[in-house]
């Protein structure tokens, strides 16, 4: 027997590398049907789900370019890169069979519907897989802290932050193999000790708001699940640990 959902409402973070893989392709297509595949086993709980996508597999490789840019510019650059994918990733999931909407910070009416509140919570109640792309809208403000906004906005149960390691660590894993893992930390710990899991203001917006953070490998199929039916798989940052 299935085990229920922990959470009715979750602002799953995605970073834009995700979509890519381990291609050198901007976004992968098999990446694409195993996500909505996972997603489609948690919208079978009854689970509310909000994504906000990150667009890194597009911009990252322009980075360097756009060193020599105003930072207005490259920003907004980097907000229309989260828009492609979040359509690419809406597209995938109707294919599924499941139902979704995006929404956009920046107006863009014939390509997506643009963000409010009250549209964003009339989708989620109606059984659509919500999409929120461009960031906040603003310069200088990451997705994580659009993430953290989102979540908050939406009143969301958790914010998971999909990766491709296994939680938080001390030091990064892949560069340090003294680093130890940190199954539970606080919002203050995270900060003070600048662990780089999500920028500081994104963290400070979650502490704020009592807005717990769960970390945890979105690569390997079915986590999603087994973290929506309350396996000890990542990490979590603030809730009753604070």
């Amino acid at each position: 027997m299935t085990a229920g959902p922990i959470y009715k409402r979750i602002l799953l973070k995605l970073s834009g590398e995700a979509l890519a893989g381990g291609s050198a392709l901007s976004i992968d297509t098999r990446v694409l049907d195993q996500m909505t595949s996972d997603l489609q086993s948690v919208v079978d709980l009854g689970v509310q789900i909000a994504i906000v996508m990150g667009g890194g597999n597009i911009f990252r490789g322009l980075s360097e370019k756009a060193k020599s840019m105003s930072r207005v510019a490259a920003d907004h650059m980097g907000m229309l890169a989260t828009t492609i994918n979040a359509v690419a990733l809406g597209d995938a999931i109707k294919r599924s069979g499941m139902a979704s909407s995006v929404l956009t910070a920046i107006e863009m009416n014939q390509i997506a519907e643009p963000f409010t509140q009250r549209k964003a919570l009339s989708d989620l109640e109606a059984g659509k897989v919500v999409i929120f792309a461009a960031g906040t809208g603003n310069p200088f403000f990451t997705t994580d802290t659009a993430a953290a906004l989102r979540g908050v906005e939406i009143e969301a149960d958790i914010l998971l932050k999909g990766t491709r390691v296994d939680g938080i660590y001390t030091a990064d894993p892949e560069k340090d193999s003294s680093a130890v893992f940190l199954s539970h930390i606080s919002y203050d710990d995270v900060i003070n000790k600048n662990l780089r899991v999500m920028d500081q203001t994104a963290f400070a917006l979650c502490r704020e708001n009592q807005l717990a953070v769960h970390v945890f490998n979105m690569e390997i199929p079915g986590n999603l699940l087994r973290v929506m039916q309350g396996e000890a798989i990542g990490s979590v940052v603030g809730g009753n640990n604070d």
